[in-house]
């Protein structure tokens, strides 16, 4: 079949549409592929196909947290197939490059809103012309799904468009106050609690005293509940080893531009931490001049041991390293100094003094022995450095922006601030001039998120959400109440996933912690369109509290609702178990559904890694029992996980839902 390039025209920069690749691709299943873009624009799509036997006339369009590359998508398997679970279920797949890496460079001149929506709408609106050519005329449902970013951008094409997309699902979402304040509490907690973190998660373990803060010092103590309230889950320290900055890296040099008297001011000015610094303040700022011994590219890191380190990028488009951006493997990712900083600067800056790149600054991710090794960053400053070239190894911004939300106090709906107000709401430090964390969030979106559109949407949220913290799902929730009102339900649901963190991946960091909420997400996009083509109602929203910006799921799952089963585990009855060596531990599991699917899967983990559970029967709720012994002393943290799917479907690779839990048992 011949393609004709003739849609109408729906915005301006976007009228000449083209396919400049037609094929038949045979994985992840059989489909037709076409790739595609828009004459002089450098916006780029690919759209896969499935054969007509297989579509049920809709789209999925995949919203990457960043405008980087039409491809991210191809080659994913296992849960993270996006191209295999659309196909699956009836739907063409699309993905764009969001008007390409021009269009995620404030500082390129091209119109924001190209990258916030107007890229990606104007595929979706050509991949309706090519579905109509290729399988005939019929009504093509379209629905848009991105996270982190890609969440900003879902909502911003919701909220600026009408009639491109029939539904939407936004997940681990922001709000218009995300930037940079979920990063920087966080950072001054990272530091502030190192050497601490092992007696934390403890406390917060099953069986454990449940009082984080029992041998921490006075500053500890108040920068672990700074970072609380702030809305950082603290059941998630386990991972504190391999959280560091995240996007911060990459918006950091935005706020400098935006901001820049702060970095002054924060050391200088009374109010401001830095001007009356505390002790660990002091002895952690590093200011240390060096020179650029070598310089090593990607292959030259991984030679050096460190291929596993992030760095600048790696961005596979997934919501969790987006931020590292994309690179050239000719240009350096790290350099070698001739002489490293007596103090470790975390995360912190090169300045470079000498050379074609003096004056520039580079954010360093971390420093490993002599090596420093780059987050996102320009890559003709890249280009132009030099064995020899001088550079300050300087952490004085990145000490400051630790303290950057006390300065940022927004209105009354925004309650994790409430711990820096006075009396009648007056903010206890120095304000800055303006509130940065809109402006971040209208150049991702195209607008500051007002939860007002069209068509249905489910919002995806995760309780462990490490850098989206869950409140701000609520925030969106109470935003779209004030439009919908009685009618919200008609039109909106949130689902929290209990024990998810903030990656759209299947491999987990801990499986004996967390869970991957891929199969919700499936789900949700499964629901979403049964919802808005057949009237459909999904499962409810989920059922929970915010307390001190800590959202807490009902403790039941028909009390809980939303999709995600609940599952306990207990250790000879209780939470804790206390045994002599040899001693049998009987574990026993219940878990349940909150109403809808059931039970399809059971594995055990009693430290040899998850092993499925003897025949388990599709049921709403199981309760299935092992009996263990542990053959020397310790601590123990056997755990159980369950899946659940909504048809029962036990070989469906999509859309099983999971979730995790463990009993402590001390053995002596």
């Amino acid at each position: 079949m011949t393609l004709t390039n003739d849609p109408p025209a729906i915005d301006a920069g976007f009228e000449h549409p083209f396919v400049d690749v037609d094929e038949q691709r045979e994985l992840p299943l059989p489909h037709r592929y076409l790739r595609g873009g828009f004459s002089g624009t450098d916006t780029r799509f690919s759209l896969h196909l499935p054969q007509a036997d297989a579509y049920e006339g809709r789209f999925f369009q995949y919203i990457a947290p960043i405008p980087d590359s039409e491809h991210f998508s191809e080659g994913l398997t296992g849960e993270e197939d996006r191209i295999g679970f659309s196909i699956s279920s009836g739907a063409a797949f699309l993905e764009t490059n969001g008007g390409g890496p021009r269009a995620a460079d404030p500082f390129s001149g091209l119109d924001p809103t190209i990258g916030a929506y107007r890229a990606n709408a104007a595929a979706a609106q050509y991949a309706r012309v090519l579905a109509q050519q290729i399988y005939g005329p019929h009504r093509t449902y379209g629905y848009a799904f991105g996270g982190s970013g890609g969440g900003f951008r879902t909502i911003g094409g919701a909220e600026n468009t009408t009639g491109v997309w029939d539904g939407f699902v936004p997940y681990v979402i922001g709000s218009p106050m995300a930037i940079p304040n979920s990063f920087t509490a966080r950072m001054a907690a990272l530091r502030i609690l190192r050497g601490h973190f092992e007696e934390i998660v403890d406390a917060l373990e099953p069986g454990g005293s449940g009082d984080p803060a029992e041998h921490l010092d006075e500053e500890q103590a108040a920068a672990l509940l700074e970072v609380t309230r702030m809305g950082f889950p603290p059941r998630t320290w386990f991972g504190h080893a391999s959280m560091g900055p995240h996007g911060l890296a990459a918006l950091y040099p935005g706020l400098r531009a935006i901001d820049p008297g702060y970095f002054e001011d924060f050391w200088t000015l009374p109010g401001y931490l830095g001007a009356d610094p505390t002790p660990s303040l002091l002895r952690d700022r590093v200011q240390h001049r060096t020179t650029i011994s070598s310089l090593l590219t990607p292959a030259d890191l991984a030679a050096t041991g460190h291929a596993s380190v992030a760095h600048g990028g790696q961005s596979t488009g997934a919501a969790d390293d987006a931020w590292l951006g994309s690179t050239s493997p000719d240009l350096p990712v790290a350099v070698r100094l001739t002489e490293r900083p007596a103090v470790d600067p975390q995360t912190t800056e090169l300045i470079i003094e000498t050379g074609a790149s003096a004056g520039a600054r580079i954010v360093v991710l971390r420093v490993l022995d002599d090596i420093a090794i780059f987050g996102p960053a320009d890559a003709e400053v890249l280009r132009a450095l030099r064995p020899g070239d001088e550079l300050t190894v300087d952490n004085s911004g990145f000490l400051a922006i630790q303290t950057y939300h006390r300065h940022q106090v927004p209105g009354p709906e925004y309650a994790a601030w409430d711990q820096f107000r006075g009396p009648g709401g007056t903010p206890l430090f120095p304000q800055r001039p303006m509130l940065v964390g809109p402006i971040f969030a209208a150049g991702a979106a195209g607008s500051v998120q007002s939860g007002r559109f069209t068509g249905r949407m489910i919002v995806v949220a995760c309780l462990w959400d490490r850098e989206a913290y869950a409140w701000q799902a609520d925030w969106y929730r109470s935003a779209v109440r004030r439009h919908l009102g009685d009618a919200t339900d008609e039109h909106f649901r949130l689902w929290f996933i209990d024990r998810a963190t903030h990656g759209d991946v299947e491999p987990q960091e801990d499986p004996t912690r967390t869970v991957s909420y891929l199969g919700a997400l499936h789900q949700a996009l499964r629901d979403l369109a049964a919802w808005v083509e057949n009237d459909t109602p999904p499962p409810a929203t989920s059922v929970y509290s915010v307390v001190d910006s800590q959202v807490t799921a009902a403790n039941s799952a028909p009390a809980r609702h939303g999709i995600q089963p609940v599952v306990t585990l207990a250790a000879n009855g209780a939470e804790r178990a206390e045994v002599r060596v040899g001693e049998p531990v009987e574990l026993v599991a219940h878990a349940e559904t909150p109403g809808v699917g059931v039970i399809v899967a059971v594995e055990w983990n009693t430290g040899a890694g998850f092993e499925a559970a003897d025949a388990v029967a599709l049921s709403a709720q199981v309760t299935v029992s092992t009996t263990v012994t542990f053959d020397a002393p310790g601590t123990y943290f056997p755990s159980v996980r369950v899946a659940a799917h909504r048809d029962g479907a036990a070989s469906d690779g999509f859309a099983r839902i999971q979730n995790v839990t463990g009993a402590r048992v001390v053995v002596s």
